[in-house]
């Protein structure tokens, strides 16, 4: 019976000290969270790249960009130090960029391997202050 008892305590014992060493450590600190990412959606046509909306604030941002040309595009987003490039993007595809943004100034251009007549004039997009932290939304990934 003692030995019974004995082994129940060690068990005991060792689960407290257990549980006593998890948490004290400012290695898990709650953090804010990044802003909610935004999407904003673009058109390529023989004339100019357009953006909607062309100004967001600062933080996570997905550009989803449909080609409607009759020729394959390379997309590149540039500004504040950012180039991203995606493509070719065919006619009638989409292509998307995902990137942080600070606060700036950014084009997006369309540049295809054949030479054009007349340049696609790009998009461009206004980046101001940070977002809201989205610490405190719900339902997010």
């Amino acid at each position: 019976m003692n030995c019974g008892r004995t082994r129940a305590v060690s068990i005991l014992f060792a689960g407290s000290v257990l549980v006593a060493g998890c948490g004290g450590d400012d290695h898990f600190k709650n953090e804010t969270r990044p802003p909610v990412p935004v999407q904003l959606t673009g058109v390529v046509t023989d004339r100019a790249v357009q953006i909607s909306p062309n100004k967001v604030g600062a933080g996570p941002v997905i550009i989803v960009v449909s080609n409607q040309t009759n020729g394959a595009h390379t997309l590149t987003l540039e500004g504040n130090g950012t180039t991203d490039t995606v493509g070719p993007v065919n006619p009638m595809g989409t292509g998307k960029l995902q990137q942080t943004l600070k606060p700036g100034s950014y084009s997006l251009k369309a540049g295809s391997q054949e030479a054009t007549a007349v340049p696609i004039e790009p998009g461009r997009v206004t980046v101001s202050r940070e977002r809201q932290s989205s610490s405190n939304d719900l339902l997010l990934p």
